[in-house]
């Protein structure tokens, strides 16, 4: 009679292991976070030479509509599966989306690749926060959690300025060959150095609640696009047949995870007061942090007469009040195990922020508003991060990447409403505020149109003096209102993290806990069996 086969030996968590595979997860994220930020600064060139200008929102839509929706697929996928070869595939599929965006000549093979990419960056920003939880227990996460928002801030800024490198200098295709090399070095850093266990379903996966979610995502966005479209608006019929089409997928999905034997977002999830709290601040503070994030750039743009690349680096103060925040919280955390007063705090700047912007002028010296940005950021970098520690501490450690997953989700979601909403609000002021410059300088209704439509800083800079100080104050006077529509929303966030509850952070990993790892000291590992 044949031996059963002896299980495997679990994976031991030395600190030269974990550094190595959080090296892994920086390449990863570095991939992911630079793309985006190249491609907004040389997006009217991309438009411009591939023929797409009237349909240039897709080169966003397209990325954010593919990152959300795979990012509950990929964190319950992660916690049944092992999140190793998904890591991988991510990488794998961003960089085969880059090769394909940087050498098609069709605006809308151009698309589909941007979609190839988001298939793929929502992995590695998901199974990246997840992995973190595998390997690093709650209690010292903090530390690990600074060097992540470091990264992004500077990728915030390199990102701009690579974007305007390559398009002033060589061509706007280097902004997706930069990808190659990188995601090559990624994946094989990743192949190398992220040893975690693979595992096989133990149960049958949700096919159906994956379907319905996705059909209800895509209808969200679609919604939102087509909403704050100026082609179809809130008011038109197809945007309401699209919301409707949304809800009946959403309400489907409801009813499919109630009967699936795993769902791929538990409902048990919501009855944790502490997920459901955490959440539901991403949400809010996603709808207003990126719909103010969206309209910042073009305002400094306009206001100070700079290049896309130069206006980039206006964005400084606030990825460094945001930085030095993320990296100073996460000590914190570690060093006392409190993580309340951060949330409490950080919305409770991020108002006092907003609320400044909202007295913003074409008069406004540069240096206030570069204040004001500082101080936007450190609030930001009090909440984001933390409330992903909050999320993967109340939750089992077998649902760490479906819990992760789905607070990302739900922020993605309010981001989407956000720069939907009140960016049709912008862009209506603005559009009115620009016919009236114009007219009063001279020009037809039928000219100040055409004008306010094709304006950009190079245009504007062409213009008499009169008319460009009138341009900029309708920038001015068309977002300081938009600030004051989303006070409201990050005031609720304030309310909803008054009442986070502080529990015990976890002194024990992911995986030590679900028993597929040890660490060095085995005290942990004996405490979590």
């Amino acid at each position: 009679m044949t031996a059963p086969a002896a299980p495997a030996a679990p994976l031991v968590l030395t600190k030269r292991r974990i550094w190595l595979i959080f090296s892994a997860l920086m390449a990863g994220m570095l991939l992911s976070s630079l793309d985006q930020t190249i491609v907004s600064t040389a997006l009217p060139t991309i438009v411009g030479k591939l023929g797409g200008v009237e349909h240039q929102a897709w080169v966003t839509t397209a990325y954010l509509l593919a990152t959300t929706l795979v990012m509950p697929i990929y964190g319950k996928l992660g916690d049944v599966l092992g999140r190793r070869r998904l890591f991988l595939a991510a990488i794998a599929i961003f960089t085969v989306g880059s090769i394909g965006a940087a050498v098609t000549t069709s605006f809308w093979e151009f698309i589909t690749f941007r979609a190839v990419q988001g298939l793929g960056g929502g992995g590695l920003m998901i199974l990246s926060q997840a992995i973190i939880a595998d390997i690093v227990p709650a209690k010292e996460r903090g530390k690990y959690m600074g060097p992540l928002g470091a990264l992004f801030g500077i990728s915030a800024v390199a990102g701009p300025l690579l974007g305007g490198f390559f398009v002033d200098h060589l061509t706007w295709e280097w902004c997706f060959y930069i990808n190659i090399p990188v995601g090559i070095a990624a994946f094989a850093i990743a192949y190398v150095t992220l040893t975690l266990p693979n595992k096989r379903p133990e149960k049958r996966i949700d096919v159906a609640g994956i379907v319905t979610l996705s059909l209800a995502t895509t209808g969200l966005v679609f919604f939102t696009d087509f909403g704050g479209n100026d082609s179809y608006g809130w008011g038109s019929p197809i945007t309401w047949l699209i919301f409707a089409g949304m809800a009946a997928a959403a309400t489907a999905f409801v009813a499919i995870e109630r009967r699936a034997q795993d769902p791929i977002i538990p409902l048990s999830l919501f009855r944790s007061r502490i997920f459901v709290n955490a959440t539901a601040i991403g949400f809010v503070l996603g709808l207003g942090m990126f719909a103010a994030l969206a309209f910042l750039p073009t305002f400094l743009q306009m206001s100070s007469g700079t290049s896309a690349a130069s206006s980039g680096l206006l964005m400084l103060p606030l990825m460094g009040g945001l930085m030095l925040t993320s990296i100073a919280s996460g000590l914190l955390i570690t060093k006392t195990g409190q993580y309340r007063i951060y949330p409490i705090t950080g919305t409770a700047i991020t108002a006092v922020a907003l609320i400044w912007m909202t007295t913003l002028t074409a008069a406004t010296p540069l240096w206030v508003i570069c204040v004001m940005m500082a101080i936007f950021g450190a609030g930001l970098g009090l909440v984001m991060q933390v409330i992903v520690l909050i999320v993967q501490n109340s939750v089992p450690p077998a649902q760490i990447g479906t819990a992760t997953s789905t607070n990302n989700y739900f922020r993605e979601v309010g981001a989407s409403l956000g720069v939907a909403i009140f960016g049709s609000l912008f862009s209506s002021n603005l559009a009115g505020k620009l016919q009236d410059v114009f007219t009063a300088n001279g020009a037809s209704a039928a000219q100040a149109s055409a004008a306010g439509a094709s304006l950009d800083p190079a245009a504007m800079k062409a213009l008499p003096q009169p008319v460009q100080d009138g341009i900029v104050n309708a920038y001015a006077d068309s977002l300081a209102p938009v600030f004051w529509y989303l006070v409201p929303f990050v005031l609720i966030a304030f309310v909803l993290a008054l009442f986070i509850k502080q529990i015990k952070l976890s002194d024990v990993s992911g995986m030590v806990a679900r028993g597929e790892a040890i660490t060095e000291d085995p005290a942990p590992a004996a405490a979590a069996s």
